[in-house]
Formats: structure tokens, sequence, C-alpha cells
């Protein structure tokens, strides 16, 4: 499903030397893996999940999705591709503050033109499946940081895209939520059948995943 060929990144901090930020990563990923990026702070699990993501370029090599080559897209291009093909967590959970629960949960179903039932539909199921289904009119802030998290997972997974690309998702969590979350996000693969990578380097993510990447310094190390 994913392929990166000899993917290179480079990053210049003010002065004229290359700082790898990935250094020839070469890796399949296949459909339904349920995989984390792992490795110290500045290994360049965040960067190679956002180039995965089409976030962020590449300075060389090739990144393929179901054999297309998304590094060879337009900006506008790489815009649709994320509408309609991948979800993202993050772990500032980024939900607009002025929508309700159930809007934020449907904001990318919207932009994707789903109908008003199609979309009232898929909004109590993921809700539920995430159990914040008594929260669909709540604003954003009366919400626990847990509680905000699973609103991100589920406007993520909403409009069933085929990756959600996860960063640091239970950053913010304490253990009781960092651990439900897990539990929730796998089920979601399972259920769902959506391939979901990770980055982050919290034992409540070691212990969920399938497959740990391994990375140190830009480079893959272990798999």
């Amino acid at each position: 499903m994913i392929k990166l060929e000899n993917v290179q990144k480079y990053f210049y901090r003010g002065e004229p030397r290359e700082i790898h930020a990935l250094v020839d990563i070469n890796l399949t990923i296949e459909k339904g893996e349920f995989t984390l990026f792992n490795g110290p702070s500045g290994c360049g699990k965040t960067t190679l999940l956002n180039a995965i993501g089409a976030l962020d370029t590449i300075d060389s090599g090739n990144i393929y999705l179901d054999n297309r080559d998304i590094t060879m897209l337009s900006e506008n291009e790489r815009t649709t591709l994320r509408l309609n093909e991948m979800g993202f967590v993050f772990q500032a959970y980024n939900l607009v503050p002025v929508l309700n629960v159930s809007e934020n949960i449907s904001f990318i179903m919207k932009l994707r033109g789903f109908s008003d039932q199609e979309i009232k539909e898929r909004v109590y199921e993921v809700a539920s499946m995430l159990e914040i289904d008594n929260k669909l009119d709540a604003l954003p802030n009366t919400l626990s940081g847990g509680q905000q998290q699973r609103v991100a997972v589920a406007r993520a997974v909403a409009a069933k895209p085929k990756i959600i690309l996860a960063d640091e998702p239970t950053a913010n969590l304490d253990s009781k939520n960092s651990t439900a979350l897990m539990d929730m996000m796998r089920s979601l693969n399972e259920k769902e059948g959506v391939t979901i990578l990770f980055a982050s380097h919290d034992d409540y993510v070691i212990e969920s995943v399938r497959r740990i990447i391994k990375l140190n310094d830009g480079a893959i190390v272990d798999s």
C-alpha cells in the first residue's frame, strides 16, 4: 500500500552544512498495518510520518501510495490526496473551538461532499465506538483531554480514509486515557481495516502496536 524508496530529507539550520532528517529510507507498509515509528527525540519519526502524509516534501527518493508516486504531485493535488485518503491525529488535538463535537467529527465529511444522512449516521457510529456519543452537542473546551483526543480520532476516521497518521496521540493523556485510546484505535484498525501509523516514544503506544520501526539520526535501524 505504501512504499518508500531511497527517501532523503535535509534540514539547514543557520549554517552551510546539511543536517539529515531522513537518511536513505526504504520501507514497505501493507494495507491494514498498525505500526509505530519509534526512537528518541529528533530521530526523524515525525518527519517520516509527515512525508508519508504529504505534509512535508522530501529532497530525493520516491513515496508511493497504491503505486501512485505522491512526490510528483502538485500542492493542490497533495491537498486533495490528504482530504480524500488520509486522516490525521495530532498531539494538540486541533479541534475547531466554535464547533461542537458532532460538527468537528463531520467537518471532513462535509468537505468531501457526504450527504446529510450519511454524515448523521457515520458521526453517531464512530462517536459510539469511541464512547463520546453522549457529548455530541458539547464544545471542545468543556471536554477533558482524553475526550478531546477521542473527538480528534473520530474526525480522522469518520470519512473512511485509507490511512490514519497519528503523531504523539497520547502525549497529553494520563495512563488510563492513553490505554483506553490505544485500545479504541486498535479496535478501529480491526473493524474498519484502516492502516494506522504512529510516531511516538510512549510505552502505551509501544505495547499496543503490531510492528515497530525504530529510527535513529534519520535512518531506520530496526523493524
